[in-house]
């Protein structure tokens, strides 16, 4: 199901829309918010140079401290009177991200995950089940507003208390999942280990699900215990550009389709700014085109992706990205090597021996840094095979040194052992950071 014509326009009815947006958007900040004012004068740019698409790479970026610089409202383009609504990231690494919306901007956030639900498979009379936490964070009630917009019904079950969320899928009868992909795995756990088939004894037919990255194996375990009919795509957004809705999968799984009249997507290269040709990997910078309340220009989301342009084989022509493979801020240094989570994800996602849950413990005894993986076995076949353990686990220690070029020791432990978590996974420990070490 197609939500709105804009999905489906040729790509010069897509960027004549974006550049008079740009041209727009560029006039707003400079005249309303003064810390973009100053980057722009001290890059000797005026709105007035913003003539074409290309021009965009002109313009200076904006960063995470910013907020911080800035905080509550600093960065705000309209007097706090005329904010319809207040959200906030978690603030774990010190003040939170405040964010707002104008009623003009609440009406094109709903659009926007509108789209991004129908992309992924939900329809008018879908019974949906949002199990992220309502509160501060984007997540839940945008994806309520938009569920509710195309005519879905939606039950707020928020975070936790699982046997409850079991007992509301059950009498409701829901067909659309709204949660982080860890605990949609853990919900199906739970189930299981109470006696049921989820395949059987649920209606679930779509997974809508955001806040972390979602690995194919993790989609794969997804099918394992909801079944092969159950569609289970992500999404993509961010409390400082809009909260979700910026771009979201269709059935076909080939990247995110980016809602590209509301949002500019850039790729970079992230350590000289330089802008990639299509297709390069590096860092993903989006431009917010219809935010009035926040109006972000080139805003570095420290996500790791590419771009693709050609029309998908669901009909939509909008351009996608491909699925997050990690995040700069993400990258441990260990024995002056640059390691990246998502590198050992791709290691261990490939056998099938083991289940998606795993942990990097980082630690520094004496003056050397260590790294160990602790991995969940997939089932209890190998449990009391002292052999096939030891080979599996010298099995994935050579697979990680060869992509990484370090040696990590290897922790199998058993199924159900590791952590589950109802908001996103925590996948790194580093203990030098306790320590007061420079990582």
């Amino acid at each position: 199901m197609i939500w709105a014509k804009e999905e489906t326009l040729s790509r010069k009815e897509i960027e004549e829309i974006q550049i008079a947006r740009l041209k727009e958007q560029v006039a707003w900040s400079y005249e309303r918010v003064a810390p973009y004012r100053a980057k722009m004068d001290a890059a000797g740019v005026k709105p007035e140079h913003i003539r074409t698409l290309k021009d965009l790479q002109l313009l200076p970026f904006s960063v995470k401290q910013d907020f911080r610089d800035n905080y509550p409202f600093g960065l705000f383009a309209v007097e706090r009177e005329k904010l319809q609504r207040i959200h906030a990231s978690s603030g774990t690494t010190g003040k939170p991200t405040v964010v707002g919306y104008t009623p003009e901007d609440m009406k094109n956030w709903t659009e926007n995950v509108s789209r991004i639900a129908c992309q992924g498979g939900a329809v008018p009379g879908d019974m949906a089940q949002i199990c992220f936490g309502y509160g501060m964070f984007t997540g839940a009630l945008g994806l309520h507003f938009g569920l509710e917009n195309i005519g879905a019904t939606v039950a707020p079950t928020s975070s936790g208390n699982t046997k409850k969320q079991i007992m509301f899928m059950q009498d409701l009868g829901t067909t659309v999942l709204v949660a982080t992909p860890s605990y949609a795995l853990y919900l199906g756990e739970v189930i299981q280990s109470m006696g049921l088939d989820p395949k059987k004894d649920l209606k679930l037919r779509v997974g809508l699900f955001g806040g972390e990255g979602m690995t194919e194996a993790m989609r794969q375990q997804m099918y394992v215990l909801f079944g092969e009919q159950f569609c289970a795509t992500q999404n993509y957004g961010m409390s400082e550009l809009n909260g979700p809705g910026v771009a979201g999968e269709c059935p076909e799984l080939c990247g995110m389709h980016i809602n590209e009249d509301h949002f500019i997507a850039e790729i970079i290269n992230p350590d000289t700014g330089e802008v990639l040709p299509e297709g390069e990997k590096g860092e993903l910078v989006i431009t917010c085109l219809t935010k009035k309340a926040l109006p972000m220009i080139r805003y570095r989301t420290r996500d790791i992706s590419r771009l693709f342009y050609e029309p998908c084989k669901c009909g939509r022509t909008t351009a996608r990205m491909e699925n997050l493979s990690g995040r700069t801020d993400d990258m441990l240094i260990i024995r002056g090597v640059n390691v990246f989570p998502s590198q050992v994800e791709e290691v261990l996602s490939a056998m099938p021996q083991i289940s998606p849950y795993y942990e990097i413990i980082v630690d520094r005894k004496g003056q050397l840094d260590t790294m160990e993986i602790k991995v969940e076995l997939a089932d209890n076949s190998l449990v009391d095979s002292y052999g096939e353990l030891e080979k599996l686990s010298a099995t994935i220690g050579s697979r990680v040194k060869s992509v990484l070029g370090l040696d990590a020791a290897i922790r199998l432990e058993a199924p159900g052992k590791l952590q589950r978590f109802e908001g996103k996974a925590k996948r790194v420990t580093d203990n030098r950071k306790s320590l007061g070490l420079n990582c």
